[in-house]
């Protein structure tokens, strides 16, 4: 491992951030991007891989250059953003990095499985290591080798409330639901839909996203009125409800997370994304936190979008003395 020469300083040691938007995220930037073609058979949203084959070397190229300038937006909007790079060119979804691994504010660091076999690729030992020397990692709760469970794509997760939202696909087996909630003393929520080609949204974060005291959600992609009722009757307990339409989801409107910074909560999604949005819709993002478009629409050629790129970081910073810095951003891998 190798740190790069380009760290994210930290004037003074950072807490978590709230409950729901935390200050510091994980990020990949990948060298060798492309659609991956295992995953293409359930992401209604992807690109086909074989349109794309002869340009990988372009397009790879793009993803590298969007994945920088998502990360100096963030940090300059005063998120903390741990960078990793890949070097690998057997990875090419590496970017999705909110998949294979979820921190929760007890310290735990959960593995989740993954359906893809070039999907399991992406766990990383490395990155799993760097955050337990530089953060108070308590247990490592390693669920990769069970049933299919997609981390925070297949698991929308209300950090205050404790309730896993999931929507059912090939991603998200309900014997591992249950045993993360078990495990993490979530209660999941679950709830079918069916896209416009009648299939499952393969991802729950494509479909729905929660901040403080806010969501985005596209009821009318969940067919069955009594789950439809259940699940609006659930976000609006906890607060104002975005109602976001199929055409909104495939512009990945819905694919965004909350984060906390200094000057206040911004919430990050895909300038297509925001684009996609009504203006009613930005007044009551907007009554809630800054919104913070990322431009990324290479890296969404695979069929996810800025929730998809960000790990969230919800533990607290390890520190060996009272004024340590945490100087990093990332951490070259090629194995």
């Amino acid at each position: 491992m190798t740190l790069l020469a380009e760290p994210d300083a930290v004037p003074r040691p950072r807490a978590a951030g709230s409950p729901q938007a935390p200050s510091t995220v994980v990020m990949i930037r990948p060298h060798h991007f492309r659609p991956n073609p295992q995953t293409a058979a359930d992401n209604a949203y992807q690109v086909a891989a074989a349109d794309r084959a002869a340009q990988d070397g372009e397009v790879a190229a793009r993803a590298h250059g969007e994945v920088t300038r998502a990360v100096r937006d963030l940090r300059a909007a005063g998120v903390r953003v741990h960078l990793f790079e890949d070097l690998r060119d057997d990875r090419p979804d590496s970017v999705f990095c909110n998949n294979w691994f979820s921190t929760h504010a007890d310290g735990r660091l959960v593995l989740h499985s993954m359906l893809a076999p070039n999907r399991r690729r992406e766990r990383r030992p490395d990155v799993v290591a760097w955050l337990q020397r530089h953060h108070r990692v308590s247990q490592v709760v390693d669920l990769a080798d069970g049933p299919v469970l997609e981390g925070t794509g297949a698991m929308v997760l209300d950090h205050d409330q404790r309730v896993a939202y999931c929507s059912r696909s090939r991603r998200a087996d309900d014997r591992a639901l249950a045993a993360f909630c078990d495990r993490l003393g979530y209660r999941p929520h679950v709830f079918d839909t069916a896209g416009a080609d009648g299939r499952p949204v393969y991802h729950t974060n494509v479909m729905m996203a929660l901040g403080t005291g806010f969501s985005l959600v596209a009821l009318d992609l969940v067919p069955d009125p009594a789950q439809r009722r259940r699940l609006r009757r659930s976000l609006e307990r906890r607060g104002d409800v975005v109602a976001l339409g199929a055409t909104q989801v495939g512009e990945f409107a819905g694919n965004a997370i909350e984060l906390s910074t200094p000057d206040g909560p911004v919430l990050a999604l895909s300038s297509r994304g925001l684009r996609a949005l009504t203006t009613a819709q930005r007044a009551v993002l907007e009554g809630h936190c800054r919104v913070l478009p990322l431009d990324v629409p290479t890296c969404e050629l695979a069929g996810g979008s800025v929730r998809c790129m960000i790990a969230a970081v919800h533990l607290e910073d390890r520190l060996t003395g009272s004024s340590e810095e945490l100087l990093v951003t990332g951490v070259r891998a090629t194995r």
